[in-house]
């Protein structure tokens, strides 16, 4: 007879990682703060790849959503929303991350994560939008930068410079070649699954501060 799994063992690696995090957060009064030259770039360009989305789509203009939604399980903000669907938006770093060839979602989390706005919007549409944007100034010159300094220069060289910014951005692309739209449809039984996990977490978390 098999023995069932327990919480921690349904639960995975990543999931109980970030959960205690969570549990630090509360313990320690202080928020974890997370920054990386993809998350800076994402921030940068969000409103240019949102309004290079409404165009390619023929939406015509598209609003940055700022409203913050909850329920019993999950918060979230999406990025924008339509009359009928949610929109997620991913700026790719390069072009080597961009999921031009890719038919399935590269990262399955984001597919749960549009899963998770649709029951918070409680619409039925969700689409996961990668954009390929050209890399911000001030990210190019700190690549850029390191690189000198890695090998050797003592300040950046703009012949250096000049390559890290005909690599970093796209302006000779076509528009096609920097939009990659996956269509979600509603699916009742991954929320509910979501749910369960939800509930998965909290007793995690119960005990973990339980038994610290």
């Amino acid at each position: 007879m098999t023995k069932p799994r327990n919480k921690s063992e349904v639960l995975s690696k990543t999931t109980i990682s970030y959960l205690e995090q969570l549990c630090k957060e509360v313990i320690y009064n202080t928020k974890y703060t997370f920054s990386s030259k993809y998350t800076e770039k994402g921030n940068i360009v969000e409103d240019n790849s949102i309004d290079f989305v409404a165009e390619q789509l023929g939406y015509g203009m598209l609003i940055k959503n700022e409203k913050y939604y909850s329920n019993d399980y999950l918060t979230g903000t999406p990025d924008v929303i339509t009359k009928d669907t949610v929109i997620d938006l991913k700026n790719s770093w390069d072009c080597f991350s961009f999921p031009i060839f890719s038919d399935e979602i590269p990262n399955k989390d984001y597919y749960y994560q549009l899963q998770g706005y649709m029951a918070l919007t409680g619409l039925k549409k969700a689409k996961l939008i990668y954009v390929l944007s050209d890399t911000p100034t001030n990210l190019i010159e700190k690549e850029a930068y390191w690189h000198c300094k890695n090998n050797g220069f003592d300040e950046l060289d703009m012949d250096i410079y000049k390559e890290f910014e005909q690599r970093m951005t796209y302006n000779d692309v076509p528009a096609d070649a920097k939009i990659k739209v996956y269509d979600i449809e509603r699916n009742e039984d991954v929320i509910n699954e979501i749910y369960q996990r939800v509930e998965l977490c909290r007793e995690y978390i119960k005990n973990l501060i339980k038994n610290k």
